[in-house]
């Protein structure tokens, strides 16, 4: 922590007080031109520094320009002409201008009016008012174009922006350290009369007796400055400074620049939306708050001094909003980074002199904790999650001496009572664990929640099946509010809802504040029960089991039996002909045993490494290190994952590619496993696919759960309640569902 305070301490200017009373000004000559020089050479050098990000943004802005003109440029060369049809007052004939050529509004844009107007049948008007209608609709097509950095593509357009983007970077990291601004004002301001004071000619036929001694004065200030600590370190700074801009000014190698962008996604199109100021709209980015808890929480300054990453300004947004309400729910969408949000509130509390921090999170997920935040601040990790005695011993080191402890649900019930701790901000990760009232983990929670001064509980499904439990939820944070929140009362709307929740509860979702984020298309794979997978099905029906009826597609084990297995390794092996990455998960392990023997045998994908199963007795470790093999894997690989395991606490964005054996009887699992892969971070468009039997148990799945889904997106994305109750979210245990598909599947076979 005393970390924090040196590097919150601003550097003070360096005055005339700075320099010895006996300190005496160079005599005009050489020497004193030396100094002259020197204090000239460190001003200009630190203007440069300044200056440098302003410039590389500029050349940033110009080369994403080219890139947007050019998508623009591409899809207007796509547009048929008679697009602009609807644009133009009147009767007005194309068939001159496709007869000319100009079929496209790219080539009117192109040939331009003169042109037009010597196309036999066009009247001068007449091409008057196409030109116009085509401006006006480049201009619509250029409002409407998002810039994505396609790694697939990589046109020199693209590669030019990301070498720009990289010199903006450099430029940026260069003014990291106290503010430069004030030292070089110290020089700068000297430096015409000290240059004076260094001339002879001057100090003996040119100034007068006032101006002589403020020449000398000036000259004797510069001197000091220059040899003081303060003018040491920025020389230091400055050099790595140099060093950095002119790096980042030669040339860079084409594939070391995509494999650089590769490698970090993230940064690149934080700086891409900066440059070109493609920042979320801002209501969306403050989670349609009311507005005075918006003002509150735009005017805290955070300070970002021990975050070594930079921050989304909806990220800061969400910090500041932790920090200033101070107990409450941060729910966004997987992907948006809630991770970082909440290290941003701890570093800013750190900065100002808090010590402790907990962090609670499920076993899977501590040393992804423990690695983000060793990545992105500058405070200390302390795992509290270890065996036996070591845990005790952890628990007192953290106790002494501070940092960040990351901890489990399970072991924090174990946690001395009389451990005390100034907990500055408590973190519950997967917060909706702690849902049921009833269970020790969530009691735990609460009790530690009511001894911490800030509480922050981060979930992306804050609702899951019961929005009765966001209740619980926010009862752990504010018994008031939760008191007050009335979820069987019928008349209480989206409005009354917000207004409500306001004080407790942030979401925002992906589509909201990720401009950069590929698309998500989503394909249901329906094929038909046949043969032996159709025999193992009427059997499981028959049985009145449930679950084996849900995975009696893939009973045969082969490719050959088993439509679902035939089209799964269709999907793979297109995926793997474009060298894409996937991912498939099934709920049961069973059938992930029988996917990788498949992918692996005779009529499987020659060449594609198959990783895993990856399931829920894989150690954290070992889960993290299948996830960092799919990563490196130098082309198309295949993670094979139980949905649960897969879907909490990792982050895939290596994968494009989904498969989903079966469909989840959740709404959320589904989505979170998604959101492992089709997060920020993200450079390809993710293909979802769903592979489902028609006429069974994946059918009627789909038909019961999509009122479960619809329920869910109205509560939980938008934070509104609409005019549901808690029934409307419940379809009922898995037991009942399964039951219900049970008793339908056997009516229709035997009407069939």
């Amino acid at each position: 922590m005393a970390r924090a305070a040196e590097l919150t301490r601003a550097t003070e200017p360096v005055t005339a007080a700075a320099k010895p009373a006996d300190a005496r000004s160079p005599r005009p000559g050489k020497a004193a031109r030396a100094v002259v020089a020197d204090g000239r050479a460190v001003h200009d050098a630190i203007e440069a520094v300044l200056a440098a990000p302003g410039e590389s943004r500029e050349v940033a802005r110009r080369a994403y320009e080219a890139v947007r003109d050019q998508v623009v440029a591409d899809a207007l060369h796509a547009m048929p002409v008679d697009r602009l049809r609807d644009l133009i007052r009147g009767k007005v004939t194309f068939a001159a201008l496709i007869d000319a050529g100009l079929e496209t509004v790219g080539a009117v844009l192109a040939a331009g009016p003169e042109a037009l107007r010597r196309i036999p049948g066009v009247r001068r008007k007449t091409a008057r008012r196409v030109m116009a209608a085509a401006a006006q609709t480049r201009e619509s097509v250029s409002g409407a174009t998002r810039v994505r950095i396609d790694p697939d593509a990589r046109t020199a357009e693209q590669t030019a922006l990301i070498a720009a983007l990289r010199r903006y970077e450099r430029a940026r990291s260069a003014l990291k350290g106290p503010d430069l601004s004030p030292l070089a004002a110290e020089i700068g301001r000297r430096l015409d009369p000290a240059a004076r004071g260094a001339s002879r000619g001057a100090m003996l036929f040119t100034l007068s007796g006032r101006k002589r001694r403020e020449a000398r004065d000036a000259l004797t200030e510069l001197d000091a400055i220059l040899s003081s600590k303060p003018v040491t370190t920025a020389r230091k700074r400055l050099s790595r400074a140099e060093a950095e801009l002119e790096k980042a000014g030669k040339e860079q190698r084409v594939t070391r620049l995509w494999n650089d962008y590769l490698a970090r996604p993230v940064t690149y199109n934080g700086l891409l939306i900066d440059v070109a100021e493609l920042g979320p709209a801002r209501e969306a980015s403050q989670g349609f708050l009311p507005a005075d808890i918006v003002e509150q929480v735009r005017v805290l300054p955070l300070d970002q001094s021990l975050l070594k990453t930079p921050l989304r300004g909806y990220q800061a947004f969400g910090a500041k909003f932790a920090l200033v309400q101070e107990r409450v729910i941060l729910g966004d969408e997987m992907g948006l980074g809630k991770t970082m949000q909440s290290l941003a509130a701890m570093c800013h509390l750190a900065a100002k002199g808090a010590t402790h921090f907990l962090v609670v999170c499920p076993a899977s997920v501590v040393i992804n904790w423990t690695r983000e935040v060793e990545r992105h601040t500058l405070l200390e990790p302390r795992r509290l999650h270890l065996p036996g005695g070591r845990r005790q011993a952890a628990e007192r080191e953290w106790a002494v001496t501070g940092g960040v402890a990351i901890t489990t649900f399970e072991a924090l019930r174990t946690m001395p009572e009389d451990l005390d701790v100034p907990v500055a901000m408590m973190v519950v990760d997967e917060a909706h664990y702690a849902k049921n009232p009833n269970a020790l983990r969530t009691q735990a929670v609460s009790e530690w929640a009511a001894r911490s001064r800030r509480a922050l509980f981060l979930t992306g499904t804050p609702m899951e099946n019961k929005v009765a439990e966001f209740r619980v939820l926010v009862g752990h944070l504010s018994p008031a509010i939760a008191e007050g929140l009335d979820i069987t009362d019928e008349a209480l709307d989206g409005t009354r809802f917000r207004e409500q929740v306001a004080p407790v509860y942030l979401r925002r979702n992906q589509e909201d504040v990720l401009s950069e984020l590929p698309g998500r298309l989503e394909t249901q794979e329906w094929v038909a029960l046949e043969g032996a997978a159709m025999r193992a099905y009427r059997t499981a029906v028959v049985d009145g089991n449930f679950m084996a009826m849900r995975r009696a597609a893939f009973a045969p084990g082969t490719v050959k039996g088993s439509p679902k297995l035939r089209r799964l390794v269709e999907i793979v092996s297109e995926a793997a002909d474009g060298g894409r990455k996937v991912i498939v998960y099934s709920y049961f392990r069973d059938v992930l045993e029988t996917v990788i023997e498949a992918l692996a045998g005779r009529d499987g994908v020659p060449g594609v490494p198959v990783i895993g199963p990856l399931t829920g007795d894989i150690s954290p470790a070992d889960r993290q290190a299948m996830v960092d093999e799919l990563t490196n894997a130098a082309g198309a690989a295949v993670l094979v994952s139980q949905i649960q395991a897969g879907g909490v606490g990792l982050n895939i964005q290596a994968a494009s590619v989904i498969i989903i054996a079966e469909p989840q009887l959740t709404p959320t699992m589904e989505e979170q496993a998604i959101a492992r892969a089709h997060r920020m971070g993200q450079v390809r468009p993710v293909d979802v696919h769903r592979l489902l039997c028609e006429d069974s148990v994946d059918q009627r799945v789909l038909e019961l759960l999509a009122g479960k889904r619809e329920a869910f997106d109205e509560y939980a994305r938008r934070s509104d309640m609409a005019n549901a109750s808690p029934d409307a979210i419940d379809n009922g245990s898995a037991a009942k569902l399964g039951q219900a598909i049970v008793a339908a599947e056997r009516t229709r076979l035997k009407a069939a």
